[in-house]
Formats: structure tokens, C-alpha cells, sequence
């Protein structure tokens, strides 16, 4: 039962992430969103990155009050929300932003499908207009344009 939580938690998490993307990290928080799409803050670290803490802050705690409890449900919410945030880091920072310059090049369709995905929706540097606000699941026109290409 605790692994399906964990694994319901992690496929949940991107439903959250496409709503908070889209609705939050483009609408009321844009303040700190906005460098990730105009590319404004030249060090190493953006405004954006507050958001790992953000969302870091009531996974610990689920984790933490879980484990009190002889590791209850709560502590396996927050081991799938911290899968997803571990997933979100290794493909979104390291392999689509090249954060550190590692795994640049990649014949696989959905690793590409995800990265071109990725790529339109910064296409749009104004928190308007925005499209593809979901992380490990893009529409089904970048998959089929990779697929197609792998495939023949």
C-alpha cells in the first residue's frame, strides 16, 4: 500500500505541476519565474530557484510528521513528492537547461519530445500565452514528431 501511495503521489505531481506552473509560477509569482524565461539574472542561480524551496518546505514536513507517526501515510506523500521534485531537478535543470554539461546529446524520442516541449514554452518570455506547463508529460504532437522520426 505504501508504495502505491508513493507512486500515486509521483503521478499526481504532475497534474500540481501543470496547475502551479501555469496558473502561480505564471501568474502571481511571476516575480520570481520571470528571470527563467528572459534569461535576466546572469549568475549561477536564478529568483526561480526559490521555488525549490518553496515546494521543498511541505515535503520535509509531510516527511518529517510521517516518521512520528511509525512512517504513516504522510511520510510516503512526501517521498512521491520528493521522487517528482528529484525527477523535475535531473531533467529539467541538468538535462534541459544543461545546468551542469551533462547528458547534451540524446537520440531517445521521449527525452527530445520533452526538450522541444520545453523549448516552446520559452519561446514566450512574457508570463502570457504560455503552452506546454507540464514537465514529464508534453502534448502528444512532440512525441509523435520524434516517434515518427525513430520509427521510420
Amino acid at each position: 500500500m505504501k508504495f502505491l501511495i508513493v507512486i500515486a503521489v509521483f503521478i499526481a505531481m504532475e497534474g500540481a505541476t501543470w496547475f502551479i506552473h501555469k496558473y502561480i509560477m505564471h501568474g502571481i509569482l511571476w516575480v520570481l519565474h520571470k528571470d527563467h524565461h528572459d534569461h535576466s539574472n546572469t549568475g549561477p542561480m536564478e529568483k526561480n530557484d526559490y521555488f525549490f524551496v518553496i515546494f521543498a518546505l511541505p515535503t520535509i514536513a509531510l516527511m518529517y510528521f510521517g516518521s512520528l507517526e511509525n512512517f504513516n501515510y504522510l511520510f510516503f506523500i512526501g517521498l512521491g513528492i520528493m521522487l517528482y521534485g528529484m525527477a523535475y531537478f535531473l531533467v529539467h535543470d541538468i538535462f534541459i537547461h544543461q545546468r551542469m554539461h551533462v547528458f547534451r546529446k540524446t537520440n531517445n524520442p521521449y527525452f527530445m519530445a520533452i526538450r522541444r516541449g520545453h523549448k516552446q514554452h520559452h519561446k514566450h518570455l512574457g508570463k502570457e500565452d504560455g503552452e506546454c506547463f507540464g514537465f514529464l508529460f508534453v502534448p502528444f504532437k512532440y512525441f509523435r514528431m520524434y516517434f515518427k522520426n525513430k520509427n521510420g
